[in-house]
């Protein structure tokens, strides 16, 4: 198999067997703090443990369960946050869009331009993310199988896309839940391009707390063991101070104590994979 490598960054890259990419950062910006207060320890984070770190974070979650729900503060302010954060702390950023208009002002401040998996399958929107010259991360949707995101694939490089990387974040299971399934990271991995586990979203129980969706974090650091000794390019970790104060995904945000140690025992275990094909 090809291992392909997806430069995002200067001496930042995923796949090609190179370190394992860390995609870690809140849910939704909640303030311009809060951001850069995530930012400065994962970074120290990323580079105790040796990995490359892509700062993620969304300026509107336009797919919250009810309308009362905070979204973010709007893609304005929310690129101009996450710009600042760019600058002060020197990484790469990710964000996700969910309309075509918004790729190109996302674009001149995004490194990775992120297609929600429920818009997994919206031509226009993936073209237009492939259109910017910027990566850009095609979560799988939890309706699909993982061959099925060949037709994603083929969507975004017939526009010119330089750089995929490919997101696995669990399949619907009955109602109120999500199973992932470790055979969809090999499967993700034939179609040629990097492939993340998102771990936090993993765990989410969607729509299973009525007007928002419940989670169940405390199997976050199983999965990530089982995904890092499939041989997975990058782990995708949505990180919080308190959870339990969060504004998005309360019950499945990992506490951000934990992660030196997660991403320690993770690395760990790919290393030996990768030693050991």
């Amino acid at each position: 198999m090809k291992y392909r490598r997806v430069a995002i960054a200067p001496g930042v890259e995923a796949g090609g067997r190179g370190p394992l990419l860390l995609i870690a950062g809140p849910c939704v910006i909640e303030s311009a703090r809060q951001c850069h207060t995530l930012a400065a320890r994962l970074k120290a984070i990323a580079a105790e443990a040796g990995m490359p770190l892509v700062f993620k974070a969304s300026f509107d979650k336009a797919n919250r369960s009810s309308a009362a729900s905070y979204r973010g503060p709007g893609l304005e302010k929310g690129l101009a946050i996450l710009a600042e954060v760019k600058a002060r702390h020197g990484v790469p950023i990710l964000t996700d869009i969910h309309e075509s208009h918004q790729a190109a002002p996302v674009a001149e401040v995004a490194d990775v331009l992120q297609i929600p998996a429920f818009l997994c399958r919206q031509t226009d929107l993936i073209q237009a993310a492939a259109r910017t010259g910027r990566v850009v991360n095609l979560k799988k949707g939890q309706f699909l199988a993982p061959d099925d995101m060949s037709n994603a694939v083929a969507k975004a490089v017939a526009a010119g896309a330089k750089g995929i990387i490919l997101t696995e974040r669990g399949t619907s299971f009955g109602y109120h839940n999500l199973v992932v399934d470790m055979r969809s990271l090999a499967i993700l991995a034939r179609l040629g391009w990097p492939v993340v586990f998102d771990a936090t979203h993993s765990v989410q129980l969607p729509g299973g707390a009525g007007t928002h969706s419940g989670g169940q974090r405390e199997f976050v650091p199983v999965l990530v063991r089982a995904a890092a000794a499939v041989g997975i390019d990058g782990l995708f970790l949505e990180v919080a101070v308190n959870p339990a104060t969060a504004k998005s995904d309360a019950a499945n945000s990992l506490p951000i104590r934990e992660l030196a140690a997660l991403l320690k025992v993770a690395g760990a275990v790919r290393e030996s994979v990768i030693r050991n094909p």
